[in-house]
C-alpha cells in the first residue's frame, strides 16, 4: 500500500478518535485543508507518523485543546449573509431600543469580521452607545487578530457590498482607516466590544444577554454537543432575547425547541419565550 493511502488511514483513524472520544465532528471538513493541518501539528510536536497523535490525543485532554486549534476555521466575512443583518435591523432592533442596556455576545467569534458588523448596526441604529459586545473564541490566536481590527484592503470591496445589501445606511469606509497594516477599525467603533476566550464545549453561562449571535459552529458538533451549547445559549438569554444561528443549522428537533419561537426561519432567528 501506498504511503499516502496509509496516511489516509491514519487520519480517518485520527478523527474519529476526535469524534468517539470528544464529540467533536471534523470528519466532513474541507478534506485536502484538514489533511494539511495535521500533517502540520504532526511536524511540530515531533511525531514521525501520523497514527502517533492518536495516543495523545485518547489521553491528554491539553492535546485535544491545541490541536482544535490548528483546525478552527477562522475567516469570516463582514456582515456574511447580508439578509441575516437586515432581519436583525427590522425584527430585533425594535425590541432592543426597549432596553436601557443591552448585551450581545457573539460566540465562536474567529478573527472578528462579524463582531465588528456588529458594532457597526448598532451605531447606525443608536444602539452602541449603551451597549456591550462580548466577542468569544477559543483560539487565542485568532482573538488578537480579531482585537487588532484590521482587514486587508483586498476584502473590502466584497465587504462593502455585504453593508450595502445588509441595510447600511452609510459607507464602509465610515469605519475604518488606512494603515501600514492594512485597514484598521476606528476606535470608538471598538470601546464596547470585549474579547474573551470562551469554550462553548467546557465553559459556563455567559451572563444574561439580549442577544446571542453564534452562527455556522454548532455544524461541526455532534447532536449531543449541540444540545449542550443550545442549552447553554437558552440559559444565558434574558426571557425575550434573541438567539441567530448560521444558515445550516436549526433549534428544530431539539430539545429547546418549545423554548423559543421562530422570529425568522430563513435568517435563522429565535426569540426567547418569556414564561
Amino acid at each position: 500500500m501506498h504511503k499516502d493511502e496509509i496516511e489516509g488511514i491514519e487520519i480517518n483513524l485520527l478523527l474519529e478518535a476526535i469524534q468517539q472520544r470528544y464529540g467533536y465532528d471534523f470528519r466532513n471538513y474541507a478534506r485536502a485543508s484538514m489533511e494539511r493541518r495535521i500533517r502540520q501539528l504532526c511536524r511540530s510536536i515531533g511525531c514521525h507518523r501520523l497514527s502517533e497523535m492518536i495516543p495523545q490525543l485518547l489521553h491528554d485532554d491539553s492535546f485535544l485543546e491545541g490541536m482544535i486549534r490548528e483546525f478552527s476555521i477562522t475567516v469570516t466575512d463582514m456582515f456574511r449573509d447580508p439578509f441575516v443583518y437586515r432581519c436583525i435591523r427590522q425584527q430585533v432592533v425594535p425590541m432592543l431600543k426597549t432596553y436601557p442596556y443591552i448585551k450581545v455576545w457573539l460566540a465562536g467569534c474567529a478573527t472578528g469580521e462579524e463582531v465588528y458588523s456588529m458594532a457597526i448596526l448598532l451605531q447606525e441604529e443608536g444602539l452602541y452607545e449603551r451597549s456591550i459586545i462580548y466577542a468569544t473564541d477559543f483560539n487565542d490566536i485568532a482573538l488578537e487578530q480579531a482585537k487588532e481590527g484590521v482587514c486587508q484592503p483586498g476584502r473590502l470591496s466584497d465587504f462593502s457590498d455585504n453593508y450595502r445589501q445588509a441595510g447600511g445606511s452609510g459607507s464602509l469606509s465610515d469605519y475604518y482607516q488606512i494603515s501600514e497594516e492594512g485597514c484598521v477599525f476606528k476606535a470608538d467603533l471598538k470601546k464596547n466590544i470585549t474579547f474573551a476566550n470562551h469554550n462553548l464545549v467546557t465553559d459556563s453561562v455567559f451572563g444574561e444577554m439580549q442577544l446571542i449571535v453564534c452562527r455556522n459552529v454548532l455544524i461541526y458538533f455532534d447532536k449531543t454537543l449541540q444540545e449542550r451549547v443550545l442549552k447553554l445559549f437558552r440559559d444565558s438569554l434574558a426571557f425575550g432575547g434573541f438567539l441567530c444561528l448560521g444558515s445550516r443549522e436549526s433549534l428544530r428537533f431539539s430539545t429547546m425547541e418549545n423554548d423559543m419561537r421562530v422570529l425568522d426561519e430563513q435568517a435563522k432567528v429565535y426569540q426567547k419565550k418569556v414564561p
